[in-house]
């Protein structure tokens, strides 16, 4: 018994390997990460990753006030401290399989974080459970994962983050999707130093004390803790289609439920297979996602702790193609509600905050303002990236364009100097990328980001452009390994 579970564990160790470190495959997440091979799965597989980074960010601050503005673009995540640095951004341990020989039918996946990034700053740093689940696989056509796991969603947060190609998510995944939960209270976009009240100009130095972080949980990560109906079936011999359908929390990271409401999840794709298995078959896959629930917002700057519920939806749909030595994907997303905006985004609103805007438009007077507001505002965006590994070397180049509008359709303010003036804002960003391969396990990543963002109806330094204009570039390289 003992030489077979050495085996069996060897091939899984093999399949988890090679899981984690392709870079190009039209995998399919959603079976990859809810189950376990049949034929080669262990009782206890122990894997894990690190992923150890540098990034510089070039932007400059507002200089045509008295202090130079800096915004969280402009900062390094997750402390928003400095805008260049070394760090352990993913350290992660976990461990996978099934109840062998008791029951087969049943696995389950545990992994924990104990590096520096938004999963574990809110809590100053402590080690993080990222996932926590368990799949029984009884029912033929509809297996059953339970607990806390990746949601079925976009493919960019879907997919293991170990294989990304890029070291930063687009910025319609990282603003709109990479959900970061409101706190209980309202939190302002400033300091309580009358001086700087209204964050009209918030200082490097400002960031450097921590002022432009204010939240108190972790970012949801993708994932919630819910209850999942999934499975995949075999279509014309080529073919595979995958369903899921999920009910969840709507909480993230956090085990407990804080509100009555639960959020619902859809996913469907269809995948024609070219050749290979598992995470380095070949293949085009096409797939669709939605997301419905609510979130609890005080959204009101008094003394009044009142907070209302607000629509959260987020849908969208894509494609993805491997074949040789090329790779290809597409996506398209869209939001309404939640949609985060401000320096701070714990605010969700950014009327008050851009100059020239009515100091009306918080408290009792916020029904006079509209425009500006993330709580029901909408957002949209879309990506298309390549990559290309070239043949007979290590070397794998990648390219990726990400558009993003941010309160899409905004109507501006309705009194005030910049009435009807739309807050909706425009980034794109071009990403320019270098893989060098060492072996399976372990890669070398360049990145370098060009970043042009603006809001339209306002003339350059002029409104949201005074800071918007200044968000410069932004180089990293990262090194991962998986083990």
């Amino acid at each position: 018994m003992k030489q077979a579970f050495k085996k069996t564990a060897l091939a899984v160790a093999c399949a988890g390997g090679m899981a984690a470190a392709m870079q190009a495959e039209a995998a399919n997440w959603l079976m990859l990460q809810g189950t376990e091979p049949e034929a080669a799965a262990g009782r206890a597989y122990v894997w894990g990753f690190i992923q150890a980074q540098y990034q510089k960010d070039n932007s400059k601050g507002d200089d045509s006030g008295a202090e130079n503005t800096y915004v969280p673009p402009m900062m390094m995540g997750p402390n928003l401290t400095s805008q260049q640095g070394f760090t352990v951004n993913r350290a992660r341990i976990g461990v996978r399989g099934t109840g062998m020989p008791i029951d087969p039918k049943v696995n389950y996946f545990l992994l924990a974080e104990f590096a520096n990034n938004a999963t574990t700053s809110a809590n100053e740093g402590s080690t993080m459970i990222s996932d926590a689940s368990i799949t029984f696989n009884h029912i033929k056509g509809a297996r059953v994962r339970t607990g806390l796991f990746k949601y079925p969603g976009a493919e960019e947060g879907y997919q293991a983050v170990q294989v990304m190609d890029y070291i930063n998510f687009t910025e319609v995944s990282n603003q709109m999707l990479l959900e970061r939960f409101p706190n209980a209270e309202f939190t302002d976009n400033n300091d309580s130093d009358p001086a700087t009240a209204g964050y009209q100009n918030p200082t490097l130095d400002q960031a450097r004390r921590g002022d432009l972080n204010q939240f108190d949980k972790p970012v949801g990560a993708f994932r919630d803790v819910g209850i999942q109906v999934f499975d995949a079936f075999n279509i014309g011999g080529n073919g595979e289609l995958s369903y899921a359908v999920m009910v969840g929390n709507g909480n993230g990271l956090n085990f407990a439920d804080n509100d009555d409401n639960l959020d619902k999840y859809a996913y469907l794709s269809y995948e024609m297979i070219y050749g290979g298995e598992g995470p380095k078959r070949e293949g085009l896959k096409v797939f669709a996602w939605k997301q419905t629930g609510t979130r609890l917002l005080d959204n009101t700057d008094d003394s009044t702790h009142n907070p209302e519920e607000y629509d959260r939806r987020r849908s969208g749909f894509g494609a993805k193609y491997l074949k040789g030595n090329w790779r290809a994907t597409a996506e398209v997303m869209k939001g309404e509600g939640m949609i985060g905006v401000g320096p701070d985004k714990p605010l969700f609103d950014q009327n008050g905050v851009v100059s020239g805007s009515p100091a009306t438009c918080h408290g009792s007077g916020a029904a006079a303002c509209s425009g500006a507001d993330g709580s029901e505002g909408k957002a949209k965006g879309w990506y298309v990236e390549g990559g290309w590994y070239i043949p007979n070397s290590n070397w794998e180049l990648d390219l990726r364009y990400d558009i993003f509008y941010r309160l899409a359709d905004d109507p501006g303010p309705s009194i005030g100097p910049n009435v009807g003036k739309s807050f909706e804002s425009v980034w794109k960003t071009k990403t320019f990328g270098v893989q060098y391969h060492f072996n399976k396990k372990t890669r070398y990543t360049f990145n370098y980001q060009a970043r042009d963002v603006e809001t339209p109806d306002y003339a350059a330094d002029t409104g949201p452009n005074a800071v918007m204009d200044n968000i410069g570039n932004r180089w990293a390289m990262q090194v991962t390994h998986v083990f």
